[in-house]
Formats: C-alpha cells, structure tokens, sequence
C-alpha cells in the first residue's frame, strides 16, 4: 500500500480492545482483518468480542484464572517444597509483576491475550542481569520470524516503531499451534462460526428495529403511480418502529391489508441462536452452564459440581499447566530447583462446603496440621496447632477381629505408621 505522506490523513483504524489505537501503518489493522466468513461476515476480535458469548467465556477464563493464587516454591532434598521467597522473582509473581499492574490483572491480560489470539507475550526488563519487571505486550503487533540459524526473531510495533526483542528478553506463551511457532488466532480459525452468530444476532436485531415485523401486505386491484408509492412509503414509517407498535393504519385508494402471522420464536431465530451459543462455549472448552446458557442443562448441584470438576481438569488445567511451564522456560532458565504454581484449591474459597471437607480430609489423615488451615482462612496459629493428627480408629487389614485391648490396638497403629520409630525402641 503507498504509504500517505499527509499525516491528518492517517487516522486510528480501530480502537484496539485494550484501550490502544491502532494505526493504518502500523500493520497490525491489516493482521486484524483475518478475513470474512461464510456467512459474509468479516470477523474481527473487537466484532467478536461484541458476542456476549465469546464476552462472557473470555472473561470467565481469564478471570478465573486470575483469581488463583501463583506461587514460586523451591524443592528440598527431602521432596518438600517452601515458597521462595528470597528469589528475585519471587515479588514480580505475587505482589507487582511491573509498576503499572497486580498480579491479578498481569494474568488475566495473559489469559484473555491466549484466548483471543492464540499468543501471549511478556517482556522482561532487565537492570544488569536482574529481571525487574514484566511488561505484557500486545500480541497483534508482534511478528514472529523464523531465522536461517533455527533461531526465532520478535519484532514489537509500537508507536509506529519497530524494534526487534532477543528470545532471552521475552516469555511466549503459546495457545493450541500445529507449528510451534505460534498459537492459532482463534477467531481466525473459528471465523465461519463467530461470523454465523453475528449474522443470527443482527438479522435477529433487524427483525425487531422494523417494528411492524412483516405483519401484513398491502394490495391493490389498480397500479400505484410513482408519486402514491412515495406517499405510500411516507405514511408508512409513521407505523413503524417500535415506538409505533400498535397504531391503526388506514387504507386509502382501494388498498387491502392482509395480515401475516410470524411465530415469535422464528422471528428470533432462538434455536440458531442458542446452538451459535453452544458452539462457541465448545471453542473456547467453556460449559455453557457457566456463561448463563441453561438450555439442556441439569440444575442438581451434583451434576453442576461434576461439570464444574471437568471444566477445572479439561479446560482449566491444561492453560495452567502452560503458563507453569513457560514461567520454568522462559524466567526460572528450567532450573529443577525452583517452579511456579497455581493453586487451584482457590476455587474453593467461595465454596465453604468444600473447604469444609478438604480441610477434615487433610486433618483426619495427617496431611495437614491445624495451623496450616488457620493460615489458608487467614486466621492466627494457635498452641500445638503445629501437631500433625490422625484418625485413632486406624488399623492394619490383617489385624481386623483380632482381640487385643486398648494398649495394643495404639501399639500396632504406631508401628503400622512408624515403623521405623518402632524399631528404634525395641529392647537388645
């Protein structure tokens, strides 16, 4: 394209969903402008984004994950794990990745970047060899290069500037690829299903924006001049309109009215509609339940804690996994010492049921301590609280219906669970 030299000719292409401007040089607008779809839709991320389906699993993903607790842990010899929090990057991943953000909004900037685009890019400002902050940049104006020497090339646009990022400087989190170069853009790929719903939705609009919604046909035994058509036309959009709904039209010059019936759900197009929901709650690997879509869906609170338990193992889990792994690639240097991890009992923390019960799991089978709990409710430890208990009942599967009193019933039980402790005390 030949570049226009009059710069108040050049004007923002489009409002960028992250509040930035996009120019017409910048060539990240024509990137935007994956294509159009079968439907004759041309499907953008900003159009897209105006779904309130694609909305609403956007935001749940991005938000739920954001909500999770990320934390920095060093394993010990003895396969423990403490949280780090001597390493340097320990504060960028819980307490401010840069000086502009909370962690909480750095995740959801790189889950919501992931869903919408395929790819997220992080960079790493460096003081030294320090890593101080980490600025998330916008993926649509990033161009991924593969060199000559096997090596990949980043080249960021920004302002109308190229410059070109070092791999060292840079975490890429990719979405689902087949290269792996780059995560797919989904609504590039998904364009004829986002374009079908769009259609649906407008058409669905126009239905309602005539007013009169196709009710009836007037005729004629006698053909209209051009000047009754246009005087036709005129009083005819005193009719229409929503605001109108309801008035009395009056037929003049012989013209009859026929009335025509349109079955409501027909004039929304609600089965087209609902499906377009579903197919794109299955894009995103969303349960529809969650974004408000109930059609088909069981109201019993096991079946929505079955489906909430496959959405954490299938749709949730495999985006953490990613993101862990890129932390342990891209700023841990794969350094076995250390990983990052989210804690998905977070999910919990509105549930206090289920708190409930993996807090008495943990503390009947000796896996948590008292004030282990107190500490995830944000409560003071307590005397003792350090104590690691089980259930007394406990006993060996070979030792059930045999008769032994009280002593020995705690003997055989501290031996089955310590058996080492045991050997210790017996006498030469």
């Amino acid at each position: 394209m030949a570049r226009n030299k009059k710069p108040g000719r050049v004007k923002s292409a489009l409002l960028d969903w992250l509040g930035v401007p996009i120019g017409l040089l910048d060539g990240a607008f024509w990137k935007e402008m994956g294509g159009t779809s079968a439907s004759g839709k041309r499907v953008t991320v900003d159009k897209a984004l105006q779904l309130s389906a694609v909305w609403a699993c956007v935001r749940l993903l991005s938000e739920s994950v954001s909500t999770l607790p990320l934390r920095l842990y060093e394993r010990r010899d003895d396969g423990s794990r403490v949280q780090a929090t001597e390493h340097p990057l320990y504060r960028l991943l819980t307490v401010s990745p840069n000086a502009e953000m909370t962690p909480a909004r750095f995740i959801l900037m790189i889950v919501a970047s992931i869903a919408l685009r395929g790819n997220a890019f992080v960079e790493k400002k460096r003081v030294g060899s320090r890593i101080v902050a980490l600025v998330p940049l916008l993926p649509q104006c990033m161009v991924v290069k593969r060199l000559d020497t096997g090596r990949l090339e980043y080249t960021y646009t920004e302002n109308g500037q190229q410059r070109v990022i070092g791999e060292k400087d840079l975490m890429h989190i990719r979405g689902f690829g087949l290269d792996g170069v780059c995560g797919l853009l989904p609504v590039n790929t998904g364009r004829d299903i986002f374009g079908a719903a769009m259609s649906a939705d407008e058409a669905a609009a126009k239905v309602f924006a005539q007013g009169m919604q196709a009710s009836g046909i007037l005729s004629s035994d006698t053909k209209l001049t051009d000047v009754q058509r246009e005087q036709l036309r005129k009083n005819l959009t005193n009719f229409m309109g929503s605001t109108n709904s309801g008035k009395i039209l009056v037929a003049e010059a012989g013209l009859k009215y026929q009335g025509i019936t349109m079955n409501p759900e027909a004039a929304q197009m609600l089965e087209t509609r609902n499906f377009a929901i579903e197919e794109i709650c299955r894009w995103f690997r969303v349960p529809p339940f969650m974004v408000g879509h109930m059609d088909k869906q069981s109201s019993w609170a096991s079946s929505v804690e079955g489906m909430n338990l496959q959405w954490l193992t299938n749709g949730l889990r495999p985006l953490l996994e990613n993101i862990e792994q890129e932390i342990s690639r891209c700023l841990l240097d794969n350094d076995g010492r250390y990983f990052a991890e989210f804690s998905v009992e977070g999910l919990l923390r509105a549930d206090s049921a289920g708190r409930a019960s993996y807090y008495t799991t943990g503390l009947q089978n000796g896996w948590m301590s008292r004030n282990e709990v107190r500490r995830l409710e944000n409560l003071p430890p307590i005397p003792g609280g350090d104590v690691y208990t089980v259930q007394s009942n406990l006993l060996p599967i070979d030792q059930l219906g045999q008769a032994q009193d009280g002593e020995q019933a705690r003997s055989a039980l501290a031996a089955w669970l310590f058996p080492a402790a045991s050997q210790d005390q017996k006498p030469e």
